[in-house]
């Protein structure tokens, strides 16, 4: 983790969403996550509440609606999924527009929509507003095993290894002249996964060695000492806190 890592969620920027530590975020969006979880369905407008706090989050962060929902797009299996659920649950029926549709698979599509919608955005805010460093240090300094975080750390740099040698592959079989246009061509392409897997595999292999020669022994060297001040870590409980006292409410009213 001793460089720089930038992923495509990322959006460069100086606000103060930014310049907040990575743990007190990750800590934040956590608790928000499981308030609104914990908020009854039924309480339709604690969702907007939790939604208008989303984004003036986002207009702190300076982070545009488009670029927001555009990463978004990864929710939609589970929209396609919650849309299924009003004709399959079984229960009291309603009519609308033709159609006879489950009461409890209504209210169980709204959760699905709301609170994951929800999750969803709140995620990609984090990620939109802390590099991958960060959040890996973030993690270290909340205490995930260090194990765990050595794991994602060269987890998500051999994806990056990967997919460039996987490129390269792409253009040179182009470079002479291959397209896959049909199954005849499934043969070339197999070879190349496993010329892939050889490739990736003996990479990982000379990376261990020239670990070990260099003093490795199964920790990372710590390089930043991630701290946050009081009034950081209350910046960072603005949100969930305020999250809580709508859920209350929710559970109240």
């Amino acid at each position: 983790m001793g460089a720089g890592h930038a992923h495509k969620l990322y959006r460069h920027g100086h606000s103060p969403v930014h310049a907040l530590p990575p743990h007190c975020k990750l800590a934040a969006v956590l608790c928000f996550v499981l308030v609104v979880v914990a908020t009854p369905r039924e309480a339709v407008w604690a969702f907007g509440l939790y939604a208008a706090l989303l984004a003036a989050v986002a207009a702190v962060a300076r982070v545009p609606a488009g670029f927001l929902l555009r990463r978004m797009l990864i929710e939609v299996p589970f929209v396609a999924f919650a849309v299924l659920m009003p004709f399959v649950v079984p229960g009291d029926q309603v009519q609308f527009l033709g159609l006879s549709l489950s009461v409890p698979g209504l209210w169980g599509a709204w959760n699905v929509l709301a609170k994951g919608t929800l999750g969803v955005a709140a995620s990609v805010l984090l990620a939109s507003t802390t590099e991958l460093r960060a959040l890996l240090l973030g993690l270290e300094r909340l205490r995930l095993p260090p194990m765990l975080v050595q794991i994602a750390s060269f987890m998500i740099r051999y994806g990056d290894v990967i997919t460039d040698e996987l490129r390269r592959m792409s253009i040179a079989r182009r470079s002479r002249g291959f397209e896959a246009r049909g199954v005849r061509h499934w043969g070339v392409l197999g070879k190349s996964a496993g010329a892939l897997f050889i490739r990736s595999y003996e990479r990982g292999e000379r990376v261990h060695l020239a670990m070990m020669s260099r003093g490795y022994t199964g920790t990372m060297p710590v390089i930043d000492r991630l701290t946050a001040s009081r009034a950081q870590w209350t910046a960072a409980a603005a949100l969930p806190l305020t999250a809580l006292a709508v859920c209350l409410l929710g559970w109240t009213l």
